[in-house]
């Protein structure tokens, strides 16, 4: 069933704002949910954000604020109520006990976002195995027969069994998926080793950044871009010539606030293309309004995978769709990120990082896709000879590079 072919469920949102956090930036994480929930197929109808410290350890939020959620899904006829962090089994049970709606969290509804986009037998296999993992601890209230399918959001693919039974089922498939995974770790470090000594680039970022129509320019290849969340699952990697210089690219899957751990674990094989490349594109989207807050959710995503110390360029995208607020001259309130112009952002230490090449970019309109050019081919051009030292006289000159080079 794909979501086209499911009836569009009505969704309503629910957010903490918790302390040290502006309003503007819980607003921002609820924008993402109802990204994520648009990209699943929801409709979101209204969204619900309450100041807490902490969670609620029995229904997440506090009692008067379920109760005046669960008024309005009697009302307005909510099928679907998304919480944008992880959910305990209790605060599941009870939060549907007091909504009468299904509940998931923000991890189910990646994960079944995952589910819908993997296409390879490798994507299904690692997604398969990040669901039955969430699903184990959670039974009680998920399931009672395995072999009832159901449809909706963060309900597709495994089914459903006896408690018991069940546990037992799930334990043994996450044995053989994982055994799975094992082979497929093997075959694709075989086909890695077998692409020789060749400089290898990965094209990492937060998710919808523009990574794919990045490749797309830079191989002359087709490989899916869309404007959705998580548009690319499976490592795609092509041979690339700037100049007389080839090289390896590959487009990765995108990182996300909160990515579920399970997720980044049955990803290792597609993530390993990372953790082995000699040269990192750290692709920005600049015309998002927390674009640094995403640049340091890849930067922690990167440390997790033991990426951290990789060579990098960093390249600021979708110039094309960048605005700003103008600060008018009696205006004396402080100067916030997004009264920043384009020049004022390109003198700052973003463009300026002397350990690391910056390069500002609009994939879609091609801009100053000549410079990234450039800049791409003297850092594979150092890398090729360090591993290469004898073939430097093949770089004399590198002034035929344009924007046309293929």
């Amino acid at each position: 069933m794909t979501y086209k072919d499911r009836q569009e469920e009505r969704a309503i949102l629910v957010g903490i704002n918790y302390p040290g956090q502006d309003e503007h930036e819980t607003n921002e994480f609820i924008d993402e949910l109802s990204f994520l929930a648009e990209t699943a197929g929801a409709v979101p109808v209204k969204r619900f954000i309450q100041k807490l410290s902490v969670p609620n350890p029995a229904t997440f939020i506090g009692k008067g604020k379920a109760e005046e959620i669960a008024q309005f899904v009697a009302v307005n006829e909510i099928d679907l109520a998304i919480f944008d962090d992880e959910l305990t089994p209790v605060q599941l049970r009870n939060i549907e006990n007091e909504f009468q709606c299904r509940v998931i969290d923000r991890t189910n509804l990646i994960l079944d976002i995952f589910a819908h986009r993997a296409r390879t037998s490798q994507a299904r296999t690692q997604v398969e195995l990040a669901q039955y993992q969430y699903m184990l601890p959670r039974l009680r209230r998920m399931w009672t027969h395995l072999e009832r399918q159901r449809g909706g959001i963060g309900l597709r693919g495994p089914g459903e069994t006896e408690i018991e039974t069940d546990r037992r089922i799930i334990r043994d498939k996450i044995s053989t998926l994982k055994e799975q995974l094992k082979k497929i770790d093997v075959r694709m470090s075989t086909q890695r080793r077998n692409r020789g000594k060749m400089v290898r680039v990965s094209l990492v970022g937060y998710t919808n950044v523009g990574k794919s129509t990045i490749m797309n320019l830079l191989s002359k290849s087709d490989v899916f871009a869309e404007n959705k969340l998580f548009a690319t699952l499976d490592t795609t990697v092509r041979k690339v010539v700037i100049g007389n210089l080839p090289f390896l690219l590959s487009d990765t899957v995108g990182f996300i606030r909160k990515l579920p751990h399970d997720l980044i674990k049955s990803f290792k094989s597609t993530l390993d293309e990372v953790r082995e490349s000699d040269l990192l594109l750290h692709v920005v989207d600049i015309s998002h309004p927390g674009f640094e807050d995403q640049i340091n959710v890849v930067i922690e995503t990167l440390k997790d995978l033991g990426a951290a110390t990789k060579p990098v360029i960093v390249i600021f995208n979708k110039i094309d769709s960048f605005t700003y607020v103008e600060k008018d001259s009696d205006d004396l309130t402080p100067v916030r990120k997004e009264n920043y112009s384009l020049s004022d952002l390109k003198k700052t230490w973003m463009a300026n990082d002397r350990n690391q090449p910056v390069v500002f970019i609009s994939a879609l309109t091609r801009e100053n896709l000549s410079e990234l050019r450039k800049v791409l081919y003297e850092e594979v051009k150092r890398i090729h000879i360090t591993r290469y030292p004898y073939n430097d006289f093949l770089f004399e000159n590198t002034e035929h590079l344009s924007a046309d080079t293929p």
